[in-house]
């Protein structure tokens, strides 16, 4: 009965908790938030976004369990420039008009000016196409990725450049905060890696085919034949272009682009052959989004959303158009979440845009969002499961197990050659299924399928060759006045000779591709050179290389590295040699008068010994002194010629005590 009046108890009281709750949320939910998006919907990326917003907004609003009576008010500000000054005043309008949240902008020089202004009105910035890895620092709290961070995708070029065991790599960018930026998280990947950027080509992002030209040409004449591409989808394939008519999409080079080049091919699908050729056999990443229900059902759902909105020309669906709608399903349940804590939207005047006198600007329209840092962490702490997969933020404020599938153009499509993620590298396998495994990074664990590289080829480039432009290489030779058939020059000529010389002409002429050096002699040829000294030089600059017999020493070895020794002496042992006579009483030699004498002392000594101990009790050690002396001087002698055979110890005692005896020698 008592646990009856327990549940009847329990009832009641959660039907006054919700009564209350019901009326506090009557009392503080808005019928409608005001929320923005900004972007340049004149470009293809721009009008999938707005179409992919706009759907995710009528979804929502249509969905009561998802902000109850509150409808998601949308305003779509056009960034004609995205970037510089007029997306400052494109901004400001946007957030005039008492918005909650903003979502954009596209590009990452934009958000790094707009963040300043969220920062200052306390408005959260979501954007999944601005990836600069440097707009997660802690200068920008209220600037929200809502895809993966750049850092993570030059991880994945990182792990493909040592995959293929290639050591340097050629940029180039745009020279922008997104292109620097993202070069220089590249930079401290591949340094990881014990790999490099040998030559970093920075274009301006309004480059002319010209000056694109120009910089390529620069590309082609240096050593590296491994070219990474980051830049955005309106330049990239220019940039690859200008490339094929220069002869770059040959066989021996690699081209690795990041995700700008799927977006393109996703949204502007099918391209046209003229296009496609352009970019055949380059390597390129897309955010890897796991395969769903959700997904599907979007990706067919995409033809009907954008027909009769294809007058520009075809629309596809790429990964950033799935991430701006689940961007907004993402605000809405922070929303919600926000709403029901008891949570009001209110704004206030910035006192700081008060201050000047004469402003014509009408900075006072611009108002701070006083719950701004509250629905910032709302966001944060989202975790749910929609079109682009489960998705929640760790505590650095990237997304959970980023991925990319990495793609190789082909023919008049593209493959999938397999995938990279952070948590288990690469793989052929979706990294969804090895989340459940432990994180296996090992080399003979990292595996892609077959590549087809440019100019046709699934050999694997080499990665490099000798530059045009380069230099000789200045083989420094010491002049020695020894040891001359190891190296020497020929006289009157610029020429040496020598064994160590043969060694090197031999190797240089197994190698697959010319090495053009010089020999450039070191010394005066009236004094052996330091060979410490020859090789610091080659630190120093003086020369690339040197070649002659330099011994292998621990400091040597601090400085340059060495090739495997071959030629070598071991170790040795040098003695004087001295003419002596041999007879048979060679062996008496080691015995000096000194050592006879102390001989004879411990003869005499052991003897006396013995004889203390015995003669008391031993009768062969008793007699005349005659006698006794002879026994002891005998028994001390036969030590040395006989090995006596049996010892017996007999144990006494006494009134002083106990004592051993020996006898009984044989």
């Amino acid at each position: 009965m008592i646990r009856v009046w327990f549940v009847v108890l329990m009832v009641l009281y959660n039907l006054m908790f919700s009564s209350t709750v019901a009326g506090l949320d009557n009392s503080t939910v808005p019928p409608f938030v005001n929320i923005g998006v900004l972007y340049s919907f004149n470009t293809s990326v721009g009008r999938m976004v707005k179409i992919a917003v706009e759907a995710a907004v009528a979804d929502i609003n249509s969905d009561p369990t998802i902000l109850g009576n509150t409808k998601l008010n949308l305003s779509l500000q056009e960034d004609s420039k995205y970037r510089g000054f007029l997306s400052i005043a494109e901004a400001l309008q946007l957030m005039a008009t008492q918005t909650v949240a903003i979502i954009g902008p596209q590009t990452s020089t934009t958000a790094h000016v707009i963040s300043h202004i969220a920062n200052e009105l306390q408005v959260p910035l979501l954007s999944f196409t601005a990836t600069d890895p440097t707009l997660s620092s802690l200068q920008f709290p209220f600037f929200l990725r809502t895809s993966f961070n750049d850092i993570f995708q030059m991880t994945a070029i990182a792990d493909i450049v040592s995959h293929y065991g290639w050591r340097e790599v050629i940029t180039v960018y745009g020279d922008d905060d997104h292109g620097r930026n993202g070069i220089s998280a590249l930079g401290d990947k591949l340094a990881e890696r014990r790999c490099k950027i040998s030559f970093k080509a920075a274009m301006t992002p309004d480059a002319t085919s010209e000056e694109i030209t120009d910089v390529l040409v620069q590309v082609a004449l240096a050593e590296s034949r491994i070219i990474v591409l980051h830049t955005s989808t309106a330049w990239g394939p220019k940039v690859l272009s200008v490339a094929k008519s220069l002869g770059m999409l040959q066989n021996g080079y690699v081209w690795i682009a990041t995700t700008f080049l799927t977006s393109y091919i996703d949204i502007d699908s099918p391209l046209s052959s003229d296009e496609m050729d352009n970019i055949q056999g380059v390597l390129t990443l897309r955010m890897y989004i796991p395969d769903s229900k959700l997904k599907r059902s979007f990706i067919s759902r995409w033809t009907n959303l954008t027909s009769g909105k294809t007058a520009n020309g075809p629309l596809g669906l790429s990964t950033y158009g799935i991430f701006a709608y689940d961007t907004i399903y993402v605000l809405a349940r922070a929303l919600d979440t926000f709403l029901k804590q008891g949570n009001q939207i209110t704004f206030s005047s910035d006192p700081k845009l008060n201050q000047p006198r004469g402003d014509s600007l009408h900075l006072d329209a611009v108002k701070i969002f006083n719950e701004g840092n509250l629905l910032r962490k709302s966001i944060y702490e989202v975790n749910m499961t929609g079109v682009t997969g489960p998705f929640r933020y760790t505590p650095d404020g990237n997304l959970a197990n980023p991925a990319y599938e990495i793609i190789n153009v082909i023919g008049t499509g593209t493959r999938r050659v397999g995938y990279w993620s952070n948590y288990s590298g690469l793989s052929v396998i979706p990294p969804e299924t090895l989340y459940s495994k432990p994180p296996n990074r090992s080399i003979d664990n990292q595996k892609l399928l077959t590549v087809f590289w440019p100019g046709e080829t699934t050999q694997r480039p080499r990665g490099w060759v000798f530059p045009n432009n380069g230099k000789l290489l200045k083989i420094g030779v010491p002049r020695r006045t020894s040891y001359r058939e190891f190296v020497s020059q020929v006289q009157s000529t610029d020429t040496f000779k020598g064994f160590c010389i043969d060694v090197f002409l031999s190797a240089v002429n197994l190698l697959p591709y010319a090495v053009p050096y010089k020999f450039v002699p070191y010394g005066d040829g009236q004094n052996n050179p330091s060979n410490t000294e020859l090789v610091r030089l080659i630190t120093a600059g003086v020369f690339d290389a040197a070649v002659g017999d330099i011994t292998i020493t621990t400091e040597r070895t601090k400085m340059v590295d060495f090739t495997q020794p071959f030629i070598e002496s071991g170790l040795v042992v040098v003695a004087s040699v001295k003419k002596t006579d041999s007879n048979a009483w060679a062996f008496l030699t080691p015995f000096t008068p000194m050592m006879w004498t102390v001989t004879a002392i411990f003869f005499l000594l052991v003897g006396a010994v013995v004889w203390i101990l015995e003669h008391r009790l031993n009768d062969d050690f008793r007699g005349p002194p005659k006698k006794q002396v002879a026994t002891i001087l005998w028994f001390s002698f036969s030590t040395m010629f006989f090995a006596h055979s049996k010892c017996h110890f007999s144990v006494f005692c006494d009134t002083n005590g106990p004592y051993i005896s020996a006898s009984n020698f044989e």
